[in-house]
């Protein structure tokens, strides 16, 4: 019964009136929808608790495509669709062990490393330190490495920690990030990412001649946190090899013992699955009509992937949660904008923007002379930027990708034209924390897909907590990390930006098309260790 009667004030929600910019009205009742009627939670809560990781393609991803897709469905959005485009494998872990079995027994912790084989059993093997990170150290340890477990990583012990863990943002510290930052341009670092790809290539290549039976990497973290991650996905591109990654602590210890000697023996059981039936990623996309066809469209984004040590809850289920929350928010809120408003949860994000790089191509434009139709690597490095017929349509894009900290206001992003538009549509937030614009630019994460393309793109500033010192893309991003009360507010300022945005009289200020520029500094020399 009760669904019922949301699915119909919804759908009665989309014929009301259109409401201007900043209707204070509108707002209280943003407010209201967003307190007393949240489902904020419960959403995080389902993507996490109960999908659990959603790792590109795996079958976590796929339960989340068609769940989110249901509920917008539900919450009366129009147009809910999923969109798809080339990825690769999908893969999932069913079960994994690694323990040392000599000079005695401990249950290390680790995880298998993303998209490499599983072991077909259990592998036992000595372990052998060869800190490998460029094709040169391979001459070092050819002949050395038969039958054994290979530990990769330089074993370096963590320094002291001298940040705190968990914190909120102080007035000082929001106005430092309002600062305009002068954009470096250089072209001789813009392949590191395709680099790094192809020397993993390499080393599980040289690995698998050498005879070594499986690969460990140490985990960039100390307190036992493990990660996983791993980008070789493509069809036809994943490792040969096993490869775990170690916790730092059980890697050091396993390094000592192996520089005293005899080496340690470990046991590695890696049961994983690999999944070829649909090779395409999808974005989930759902839109709540504007009252003008002509008006083109506001967006709202964030990632639904993840990696698979945690649950995903921080980064992105934080985001995907409140974008999910703020369609509904705006669903039942009665008003109908002037512009439609395009929700987006994008795929595959942790592989490089894949997501959001497919949506750009796919409508709004192409980057360089034989821009490929799937993947692209390179894409901001491709000129000129060929507008598509849909480049004009996107008024403004907004993303959430920073854990699930208070929304404290937005960034500029380098236009210093929005920052009194926005501090407009913000001030009714102020007494919440989100009353702040800075100019500062900020990078990582998919808003930067519409900024590469001229099309304005922002992120919001939030409270870090913990997202950076522990909980990002480890083993313990999970529900408890995210905080109810930020989910809230989060989800209620977005709602009413992005109504702002859509009733606005005049679309935000567009940047110019970009167009290539010119080497920063014409006299630096590119180090040839930096990789």
């Amino acid at each position: 019964m009760r669904r019922s009667l949301t699915i119909t004030a919804a759908v009665v929600a989309l014929g009301a009136a259109p409401a201007p910019a900043q209707d204070r009205a509108a707002v209280a009742t943003i407010i209201d929808q967003g307190t007393n009627h949240s489902q904020v939670v419960q959403t995080a809560q389902y993507l996490t608790d109960v999908i659990g990781p959603r790792l590109a393609n795996s079958p976590g991803a796929r339960q989340a495509e068609e769940w989110t897709q249901r509920r917008f469905r539900e919450w009366g959005l129009r147009n809910v669709r999923k969109e798809g485009f080339v990825f690769g494998r999908g893969w999932s872990i069913d079960r994994a062990s690694v323990r040392m079995v000599t000079p005695r027994v401990v249950q290390l912790t680790a995880i298998p490393i993303a998209w490499t084989p599983g072991t077909n059993g259990t592998i036992t093997a000595p372990v052998v330190v060869a800190p490998i990170t460029r094709e040169r150290d391979f001459a070092r340890y050819r002949g050395q490495l038969r039958g054994k477990i290979v530990m990769v990583t330089l074993p370096r012990a963590a320094g002291d920690p001298t940040d705190i863990a968990f914190r909120r943002l102080s007035g000082d510290d929001i106005g430092k990030l309002d600062q305009f930052q002068q954009p470096s341009y250089d072209p001789a670092t813009a392949d590191r990412r395709t680099r790094r790809l192809a020397f993993a290539k390499q080393l599980d290549a040289f690995l698998k001649a050498e005879g070594a039976v499986a690969m460990a990497t140490m985990s960039y973290r100390d307190g036992k946190l493990v990660h996983g991650e791993g980008y070789l996905f493509g069809v036809g591109d994943t490792p040969s090899l096993p490869a775990v990654q170690i916790a730092q602590e059980d890697y050091l210890r396993l390094a000592r013992l192996a520089k005293t000697g005899p080496a340690p023996t470990l046991e590695i059981a890696s049961d994983v699955r690999f999944d070829d039936s649909d090779t395409q990623a999808y974005n989930v996309i759902a839109e709540l009509p504007g009252t003008d066809p002509k008006a083109g469209y506001v967006m709202a984004g964030a990632h639904l992937d993840s990696w698979v040590a945690g649950d995903g809850a921080a980064d992105n289920a934080a985001g995907s949660a409140e974008v999910m929350e703020a369609a509904r928010i705006l669903a039942a809120s009665g008003i109908r904008p002037k512009r439609t408003i395009r929700f987006v949860l994008w795929a595959a994000e942790e592989e490089g923007l894949l997501g959001s790089v497919a949506y750009a191509k796919a409508h709004l434009a192409r980057r360089g002379p034989g821009d490929p139709q799937g993947t692209d690597l390179g894409h901001a490095t491709r000129w000129p930027i060929v507008p598509l017929a849909g480049h004009g349509e996107v008024a403004a894009y907004f993303n959430i990708d920073n854990g699930s900290g208070r929304l404290r206001g937005l960034y500029a992003e380098n236009s210093p034209a929005v920052v009194p538009i926005f501090r407009d549509w913000l001030a009714p937030f102020a007494s919440m924390g989100a009353g702040n614009v800075v100019a500062r630019q900020t990078g990582g994460t998919d808003h930067m897909t519409f900024q590469q393309l001229g099309i304005p793109g922002f992120q919001f500033i939030q409270d870090p907590l913990d997202y950076g010192s522990r909980v990002h893309h480890s083993s313990v991003d999970t529900f408890d990390h995210l905080r109810a009360e930020d989910l809230r507010q989060g989800s209620i300022v977005l709602a009413s930006v992005l109504l702002s945005a859509a009733n606005a009289d005049k679309a935000l200020p567009r940047p110019p098309l970009p167009t290539q520029p010119v080497v920063t500094d014409p006299f630096a020399y590119s180090d040839p260790n930096d990789d």
